[in-house]
């Protein structure tokens, strides 16, 4: 173990004991432990913090590299009481983007696209089941990626038909229900994983073809190149992302009930738990997301006037 491996070792642990959860600096700081291990640097400079922080190519807007950064400047301020030569980026060193912007709403024929792009093009029977299996449930949950991929195998709970969602966003759990046709499509996946990777490293639901946890930097190039491949999204303004299919999985939701005529105020805390919202407020915010959905609320809205008038 070096000198930075047994820091960080230190600094995770003492995190720990002071109840800090720390998902994102557990899984990016070994990265950069090695970053530096690999070219003999013993100490953190912000020269090299920026250029781990900004080394990998991401979608627009990404907050990846902010993330990142915010986890080497809280390390960096652990190793400065360690080593005086450390240097602490300062904050702001790299600027969180703006997080909302109007997103691309998936169609059913997009959705199904890219599961037929995943076949088609992943020459691998593993890695290609991988990606039909997470974009498809992705696309009929609404579940945030990184909830999906924190999924363990036995979360399902195939007899009842539902997800357990683990400790996601502001720490809350949550039961997801499914649909029949998900559960069975997720069945298929794990009879294909056991047939073809009888012995993962892990737990996961998706696994690797190292038989480890799918992470979210091999996701995003993926669903890129699908999105590339089906044409998807293309000649629109907005560039699909893969976060997008929440969004477009409750937009759908809510025109769906505004089409049947359903009291959809009433219903909206239902949607609101089902995406693992704190409130309300949070899932009308899709409104906001699709000129349909906003035509046809303003349409209702005018008639119930109308007929109050």
């Amino acid at each position: 173990m070096t000198v930075l491996e047994q820091d960080l070792d230190d600094y995770l642990q003492l995190r720990r004991t002071l109840g800090h959860k720390l998902a994102d600096a557990h899984r990016v700081l070994p990265w950069f432990v090695a970053y530096l291990d690999d070219r003999d640097i013993e100490f953190v400079t912000i020269e090299t913090a920026l250029a781990w922080s900004l080394e990998r190519v991401v979608p627009d807007r990404s907050v990846v590299p902010a993330m990142r950064m915010m986890a080497v400047r809280g390390f960096a301020r652990y190793l400065s009481g360690v080593d005086p030569r450390t240097e602490v980026p300062p904050a702001g060193a790299i600027r969180r983007p703006s997080r909302w912007r109007r997103p691309f709403i998936y169609t059913d024929t997009d959705v199904l696209a890219l599961i037929e792009q995943a076949d088609l093009l992943i020459p691998q029977p593993l890695r290609s089941a991988t990606y039909q299996t997470l974009i498809g449930l992705l696309a009929t949950t609404g579940l945030r990626v990184g909830e999906v991929l924190r999924l363990d195998r036995y979360d399902l709970n195939r007899s009842e038909g539902v997800l357990r969602i683990r400790e996601s966003k502001f720490g809350k759990s949550r039961l997801v229900p499914l649909h029949a046709s998900t559960v069975d499509a997720l069945e298929r996946y794990d009879h294909t994983r056991r047939r073809l990777r009888p012995d993962p490293s892990t737990d996961s639901l998706f696994v690797s073809l190292r038989g480890t946890r799918v992470i979210y930097e091999c996701v995003w190039p993926v669903h890129h190149m699908l999105c590339e491949h089906a044409g998807v999204g293309a000649g629109s303004t907005v560039r699909p992302r893969i976060h997008d299919h929440r969004h477009s999985f409750a937009v759908k939701t809510l025109l769906g009930w505004y089409q049947q005529g359903v009291d959809v105020p009433s219903r909206i805390s239902w949607l609101s738990t089902y995406l693992g919202h704190r409130e309300p407020r949070y899932t009308y915010h899709y409104l906001s997301a699709a000129p349909d959905l906003l035509a046809h609320a303003a349409r209702l809205l005018n008639d119930a006037q109308q007929v109050r008038s």
